[in-house]
This record gives structure tokens, sequence and C-alpha cells, in this order.
């Protein structure tokens, strides 16, 4: 925001928070550099994924700095092992609890961290084919990350350990609803 006044009122825009100049740009780097040339924040994207869903997907990131206020935005490539169309992607994500589809091809189809500000819901858009593998899918997905990243998950987390009984609350304790 302070380099974004300063460049308009012909300020000081040098960087002091960020490494490069954040307004007006992208940085694609987030955090502190490993070894491997990968950052903190990349290798905490792997393992999150690898403890949700599975330890053997292989995967590769690259976390950019984008200045907006509020939101995490992705841009995906997924390869299965069956062919499947990004029609059917889109009906399968349709029936996932928490995820709105938002995909049309035209100018304004697809949803953008400003629009998913304020929302809980997964928001995915621009489901497409991805060439580059047999069965691969490419899509676009945006969240607020104030409201969807770790306290509405951990909640919701909760909710459906103690639906399907896995944990139980301790006596003299009721659950809740959130």
């Amino acid at each position: 925001w302070n380099q974004t006044k300063a460049i308009y009122g012909l300020g000081d825009a040098r960087p002091k928070l960020f490494p490069k100049q954040i307004a007006f740009n992208v940085i694609p780097y987030i955090g502190s550099f490993l070894d491997d040339g990968y950052t903190d924040e990349e290798a905490k994207m792997w393992n999150e994924v690898h403890k949700i869903m599975d330890p053997s997907i292989k995967l590769t990131v690259t976390c950019v700095r984008v200045p907006v206020f509020v939101g995490h935005s992705e841009s995906v490539n997924l390869e299965f092992d069956r062919p499947i169309s990004p029609d059917e992607a889109r009906a399968l994500l349709r029936d996932a609890p928490g995820v709105m589809v938002i995909d049309k091809q035209e100018h304004d189809g697809y949803i953008t961290p400003v629009d998913a500000a304020g929302e809980h819901a997964v928001y995915v858009s621009r489901i497409r084919k991805d060439p580059t593998v047999e069965n691969g899918l490419s899509l676009w997905v945006v969240s607020d990350n104030l409201r969807k990243g770790a306290a509405l998950n951990a909640v919701q987390i909760a909710q459906l350990l103690d639906e399907t009984g896995i944990i139980k609350p301790a006596s003299g304790y009721r659950s809740i609803t959130v």
C-alpha cells in the first residue's frame, strides 16, 4: 500500500519489507531458500499435500508473492491414472463440499482473489485439458486465506471427525456446531 501511494505520489517506493518492489509486481519467492533451490514455503505445501492426500503424490511448487490484500491463488496442473474430461471434473468438483465451480469460457467467467474475499468457499475456475501429459487437467483455484486458511479448515476437520465418530466429546462436554 505504501509503495503504491509512493509510486502514484512520486515518493520513495524503494522496498522496505520485501526484497524487491511489491507494488505492481510479482515476486517468485516466499520464505527462505533451502539448499535445493526451493523455499521453505514451497516445502510446506509439499508436506501438507503429502500429509492430507498421499505421500506418493509427485508435485512441484513455486510460491509467488502477489500484491493482493486477501487471498490465495493456485494454478494447478493434475495428472490422473485414467482420462478425465473437463466436464467430468466440473461435475465432481461441484459435488465436493466447500467447493464452488465458476468456470465459463468468457472474459469474466473465472474467480479472482478479490471475488473470493469474505467468502468461505474454495473457488475453481479455468478447468481445461493439460496437453503436456496424457491424462492431465489445468485449473485455477482461489480462496480467502483469512477465512478458508487454517482456522476454518481446523473447525471443519474437527466437525467431520465428530460427525463420523472418530473423536468423541469428553465427559461433561458437549459438541457444538460452528
